[in-house]
């Protein structure tokens, strides 16, 4: 911009004067660094370069042109005008800075408003969601209540006339095994209905110190007869230091458990279950990783749902009732399908306090 104002100049001071059209062309040439400078710099710009322009074309007037007062006076009006080209260029380029300015703060400000209600929307929607499993849950309570009263009595009463009836005979006959079949549906029954009310009524939780290490060695250990048969390999490992968080060892144990008979039923003789605890200073994670066939992608979606189950004999209660007692202890549950094979069950529990 300084270059274009001198080479004007110089051009200025270098034509001689009876070439008065080029004069005329040069000193229209300084509105480009003049308009320039107010549309890069604004309002201080344009009147800064208007400014050093009339210094720098003023002496050519004054001593080149002197004499010729209409010539003179012409280009004094000239100078004049470069001034108000550059200011008011500077300020209408300075307003026009501003106002982009503002609409950018201002689309920035409706992006995040419009990630705000995004966020709204989808806590609305979990939180609707939640209100309808409460709303389910609730439901289910009154169901269970009901249940409980209506059926269990009579189920201890059938249970209980079966196997008196039973002892009359001897194994082998006919009717023993149509008794044994009846206490053993009835027994299936009364595990339905215990699930359900385990289903239905709040968690309460005594917490207490827990060591989650032990509280698996102790599930294994219930199992382990039963992998034996399935000829399934359990192994669990742990990376070394204390593995105990505040929570209710029963409790855990009982999700543990469902987790693992998942895991034995899902599992093909010759296979394995690993379960592995890490820890940090927050949490405990813990993985259940079995070689079975996996979770079809469909169904993996809706696995949490009460009374969803893939099994002729499932009520599908298990795992629902699992993920309420982790959630119960702040920790998550989820359920992932490796590429390979197999089904890795991963929670995640509070270390607390």
């Amino acid at each position: 911009m300084a270059a274009s104002i001198v080479a004007i100049s110089l051009l200025h001071y270098l034509t001689p004067l009876h070439l008065h059209y080029l004069h005329d062309i040069f000193q229209r040439l300084y509105y480009l660094p003049i308009i320039l400078a107010a549309i890069w710099f604004g309002f201080r710009g344009g009147l800064a370069c208007s400014l050093v322009v009339s210094i720098v074309y003023a002496p050519h007037v004054l001593f080149q042109w002197g004499g010729q007062a209409i010539m003179e006076l012409e280009r004094y009006l000239e100078i004049l005008l470069y001034n108000i080209v550059g200011g008011v260029t500077g300020l209408l380029a300075q307003r026009e800075r501003e106002r982009s300015i503002e609409l950018e703060k201002t689309a920035k400000g409706l992006e995040l408003s419009y990630k705000k209600l995004q966020e709204q929307s989808e806590q609305i929607i979990a939180i609707e969601k939640n209100l309808r499993g409460a709303e389910k849950l609730s439901t289910l309570g009154e169901m269970a209540a009901v249940l409980a009263h209506e059926i269990r009595n009579p189920l201890g009463s059938i249970r209980g006339t079966a196997e008196i009836l039973r002892d009359d005979y001897k194994p082998g006959d006919p009717k023993y095994e149509f008794i044994d079949i009846q206490i053993k549906e009835t027994e299936r029954l009364n595990r339905v209905v215990e699930d359900f009310l385990h289903m239905a009524k709040p968690q309460s939780l005594e917490k207490v110190s827990c060591d989650i290490k032990a509280e698996l060695e102790t599930v294994v250990s219930l199992v382990a007869y039963d992998a034996r048969q399935r000829k399934v390999a359990l192994e669990i490992i742990a990376s070394p230091g204390e593995m105990t968080i505040s929570g209710d060892g029963d409790k855990l144990r009982q999700a543990f458990l469902n987790i693992v008979i998942n895991a034995l039923q899902a599992t093909t003789s010759g296979g394995n279950i690993k379960i592995a605890i890490n820890k940090s200073e927050a949490v405990i994670d813990i993985s259940f990783i079995d070689s079975g066939s996996g979770v079809d992608p469909i169904n993996l979606q809706r696995i949490f749902e009460p009374f969803f189950t893939t099994k002729p004999d499932g009520t599908g209660l298990g795992l629902a009732i699992t993920k309420k007692i982790i959630e119960a202890h702040g920790g998550t549950l989820n359920i992932e399908c490796p590429e390979e094979h197999g089904t890795a069950v991963l929670v995640t529990l509070p270390r607390g306090k």
